[in-house]
């Protein structure tokens, strides 16, 4: 009986309509498990979501017909291949639940619905479990700090006094120049020490940089992307 799970439905590149339902309902029911999973933890749109469920099926689809069929099969990966290029690059989420969708939907092509069925519901329960533990998270009290200083200025020397007062981490990260070479634009990571107000920490800053721009905020999600 346990065996049954692993074996496919299709035989011999031939299904029936009755196989053909099953694999679909299968293929559907797999995408509203990854899209459910998703939404838990997780910042989606409706349309991300909407793709999640619909993937598997259609992906189902194409894997079916083109099933023993070399040429077709070929044929269909080539157009499939276009899509990249009319992508945006996403976050590494996103990419995780395309190509699970699209593996589901492979899987239930090619019969195997069961083990489309069980692999989208361990793959989306860990990763659930891994968005509810907070897995990976980075340490919420680094910030960025982001300081514009004229090209005259020393800034290596310049702040470390503050910083040293204020700060109990800091690396630079990123240092360009902009504004047509006119001025410096430090990017830093950094962590506050406890009972230190930002306020204090900016005020002290502007006096020595010429009172120019300085915003210290969140880390942002740009180091996700894959």
């Amino acid at each position: 009986m346990f065996n049954d799970i692993f074996s496919s439905i299709i035989s011999n590149g031939t299904f029936s309509g009755s196989e053909f339902l099953i694999a679909t309902i299968m293929a559907f029911v797999c995408g509203l498990i990854i899209a459910g999973s998703y939404m838990i933890k997780n910042r989606y749109s409706k349309s991300f979501v909407t793709t999640l469920v619909l993937l598997p099926a259609i992906v189902e689809l194409v894997i079916i017909l083109v099933n023993g069929n070399i040429g077709t099969g070929v044929a269909v990966a080539g157009a499939f291949s276009l899509v990249r290029f009319r992508s945006a690059p996403g976050r590494g989420q996103e990419i995780t639940g395309i190509f699970l969708a699209m593996a589901t939907g492979l899987a239930a092509g090619m019969g195997y619905v069961w083990i489309a069925l069980l692999f989208a519901l361990i793959v989306s329960g860990i990763n659930l479990l891994l968005n509810v533990m907070r897995f990976g998270t980075e340490n919420k009290g680094i910030r960025m700090l982001k300081i514009m200083v004229p090209e005259n200025l020393d800034y290596e020397d310049r702040f470390e006094e503050t910083f040293r007062k204020y700060l109990k981490e800091y690396t630079y990260d990123d240092v360009r120049l902009t504004n047509m070479g006119s001025l410096y634009k430090i990017t830093m990571s950094v962590v506050l020490k406890e009972q230190v107000s930002s306020k204090e920490l900016l005020d002290e800053l502007r006096t020595q940089n010429g009172n120019l721009d300085i915003s210290l905020g969140r880390m942002t999600e740009a180091q996700d992307a894959l």
